[in-house]
């Protein structure tokens, strides 16, 4: 009986011993895989540079995502190694992976004045508080060879150099440049002020117009259109008919016979017409001052024969060869006669400006290709 529950216990110490091993079995294959994830690599992209030239260092971190990762923080001109400084460090920022991992990259500008080959340390990042290094790395710094067998080869720093043109050659064409400018700049605000005023029309026009017989021959063509020979209002038969002959007289002889009483039309007319055809004429206007002054009443044959009269004149004394145009002025105001100078002025001037700057111009390119040859 002693026995058995002697195998008893010991089969209970041998299962409790199997779940323990067991379990830690177990924790160990979930841990590694956690510490697996973290890992911080270092690359730099080149072996060996140049005094005073850069290289860059490059720190990777992978981790699982969620985790907090801190760098090494450099201060500028704060060495990694003695002979080494870092000048700028700058985060590329976090890259996604696979399996839930995230990538973060810091990437660190190193340089060196000391030509020698460095050995750089293993840099360190914090991955939630537990501290992870990356492999050491070398970077050799070269001197800059010197020839000091060719010493002429080698030139010192420049002493200022003068310039390759002095001021006094120039200085004429610097102004002359200025005052073409300013020049073109006033025919602009001229040539504005121009473009933005009303315009003036003061053409001179030529029309075509009717000889002074044909004027004459037309109003009388109208009195008989009008009947007025057989009317019984005689004072505006003959008004119409006097007034219609001396028209025909000024415009044809060239003096005022509208202002004129009839006596003083026959004497002007005495040295240039006959006397029968004057005293056919005298003798209408006499009828005619009579009806209109002294209330004469005429017979139709008479006013026929005054009207046949009037015909006969206008036909002997016409002349066919007359010019049959007329130049025709406008007629402007003095406000008008004012700005019409104005325009012609500043049209003036601003053809002056623009010939002026042309020639200034002109000179100035030529005077800089004669510089520049």
């Amino acid at each position: 009986m002693s026995k058995r529950c002697s195998d008893c216990l010991n089969n209970e110490v041998k299962r409790e011993m199997r779940k323990k091993i067991v379990f830690l079995i177990l924790l160990i294959i979930c841990v590694l895989p956690a510490k697996s994830q973290v890992s911080v690599e270092a690359e730099i992209d080149s072996i060996q540079i140049f005094i005073g030239e850069q290289a860059h260092l490059t720190l990777r971190a992978t981790m699982p995502e969620g985790a907090t990762a801190m760098f090494p923080v450099f201060k500028p001109s704060e060495m990694v190694t003695p002979g080494i400084e870092v000048l700028s460090s700058r985060e590329e920022g976090v890259k996604s992976k696979d399996n839930g991992v995230v990538e973060r990259t810091v990437i660190y500008t190193l340089t060196s004045f000391d030509d020698t080959l460095y050995y750089l340390p293993p840099l360190e990042v914090k991955v939630d508080g537990k501290a992870y290094k990356s492999k050491s790395l070398a970077l050799k710094v070269l001197p800059f060879e010197v020839d000091t067998l060719h010493l002429d080869k080698f030139f010192g720093p420049k002493d200022v150099q003068d310039n390759p043109f002095l001021w006094s050659e120039w200085r004429l064409l610097f102004w002359l440049s200025i005052l073409m400018l300013v020049l073109l700049g006033v025919g602009g605000f001229l040539y504005y002020r121009l473009r933005s005023g009303k315009p003036i029309m003061a053409a001179i026009r030529i029309v075509k117009r009717l000889l002074p017989h044909q004027k004459a021959m037309k109003e009388i063509e109208q009195i008989k259109a009008d009947k007025m020979v057989t009317s019984e209002n005689q004072k505006e038969y003959y008004t119409k008919l006097t007034e219609t002959l001396r028209k025909y007289i000024e415009e044809r002889y060239g003096f005022s016979a509208m202002e004129m009483t009839s006596s003083e039309i026959i004497e002007r007319l005495t040295a240039e017409s006959d006397q029968k055809m004057l005293d056919e004429l005298r003798q209408l206007f006499s009828t005619a001052d009579l009806v209109k002054f002294a209330k004469y009443s005429t017979l139709i044959n008479e006013n026929d024969a005054n009207l046949v009269n009037a015909i006969d004149f206008i036909n002997q004394t016409k002349i066919e060869n007359m010019p049959q145009e007329e130049t025709v002025k406008p007629q402007l105001s003095a406000e008008d006669e004012r700005q019409l100078k104005t325009r012609k002025v500043l049209k003036a001037v601003i053809i002056g400006l623009a010939v002026i700057s042309f020639g200034l111009l002109c000179y100035v390119v030529y005077g800089v290709c004669q510089l520049l040859m």
